[in-house]
């Protein structure tokens, strides 16, 4: 079996999963905070909609300098609404599939670089970046995105069982 077959299956469990908590983001919320010092909940919905796009990063380029020339690249534009924002998820959902699917062992197994200002950060294997940076980041998102709901008593889904708010899945 190759290596996107084995991951696929994991990655349509966990999108699934992402989709359903984002669907409950309430657009009158998305300015809110739970802290100084946190994203808002819409900016954390538009980083965990958009994050997935790292998956095509990841298989079609060498690397990513998250600040070429010490200046940081622009984060993804706020979006206005919950229509927006699963519009904008499954986007990169489509193409992050696409990308994870077409792509060969050999090729997953080359080794791919994170810099910042030039300077190297990490180096892995391309799979590794797909399960670390794309779908365990994804993964940790969700589940903050999953707090910020239940300070907002919205409640909240079901992923790998019943929820206090969902007694099924």
């Amino acid at each position: 079996m190759a290596f996107s077959e084995a991951l696929l299956p994991e990655f349509d469990q966990e999108v699934a999963g992402i989709r359903k908590t984002l669907e409950r983001v309430p657009e009158e919320k998305f300015g809110w905070k739970p802290h100084a010092k946190s994203m808002t909940m819409g900016g954390l919905a538009t980083h965990l909609a958009t994050l997935l796009s790292w998956a095509v990063t990841a298989v079609d380029t060498e690397s990513l300098d998250l600040a070429p020339g010490g200046v940081p690249m622009p984060g993804p534009a706020p979006v206005k609404s919950r229509q927006e924002l699963l519009a904008t998820f499954d986007k990169n959902v489509a193409a992050a599939r696409k990308a994870i699917a077409g792509a060969a062992d050999p090729h997953l197994l080359k080794p791919w670089t994170l810099l910042h200002s030039g300077k190297q950060l990490l180096t892995l294997p391309r799979i590794a970046v797909i399960r670390s940076f794309v779908m365990n980041h994804a993964i940790h998102h969700r589940a903050q995105l999953g707090v910020y709901l239940r300070l907002n008593d919205v409640p909240v889904p079901s992923i790998y069982g019943p929820s206090a708010d969902e007694g099924t899945m």
